[in-house]
């Protein structure tokens, strides 16, 4: 007896069309479920990075903006000791300008990794095994 069916394994000449449309009904749940594993399984892997990449262009957004204002306040009035008022605040402004956007390329590559959140894999397994099972159809049609 197999364990996934209950029955005798019988060969599939000595089978009724019942019996051959059970199987495949059985084999095409257990596909169609295996296959929604995947997929879910995708999902989330796909959420977990998406969620990594709003987190760090979250976090970049915060740190540009509590940079900005405390070290903005103290650059300018250490480098207004040597220089214009105006071309110390245009220096450190620049600086902070530039850190934020390297940080903003970081989360915004992490978040297009994530885009479209579709199971890809699962998609295409699920194709492949249909087109397994047209061809199967097919060659036992024919016999």
């Amino acid at each position: 007896m197999t364990a996934q069916t209950g029955r005798s394994p019988a060969p599939v000449e000595d089978r009724s069309i019942a019996q051959l449309v059970q199987d495949l009904s059985d084999q095409m749940r257990r596909l169609v479920r295996d296959e929604l594993r995947l997929a879910t399984a995708e999902l989330k892997a796909k959420g977990r990075r998406a969620g990594v990449g709003a987190g760090v262009t979250g976090a970049a957004g915060v740190l540009a903006l509590l940079g900005g204002a405390t070290l903005v306040a103290a650059a300018v009035l250490a480098l207004a000791l040597v220089l214009p008022g105006w071309a110390a605040a245009l220096i450190i402004g620049g600086f902070l300008v530039l850190v934020g956007g390297i940080a903003l390329l970081v989360g915004g590559s992490q978040l297009k990794a994530a885009i479209p959140p579709l199971p890809r894999e699962a998609v295409e397994g699920m194709a492949k095994d249909m087109q397994v099972i047209r061809e199967g159809s097919r060659r036992h049609g024919r016999a």
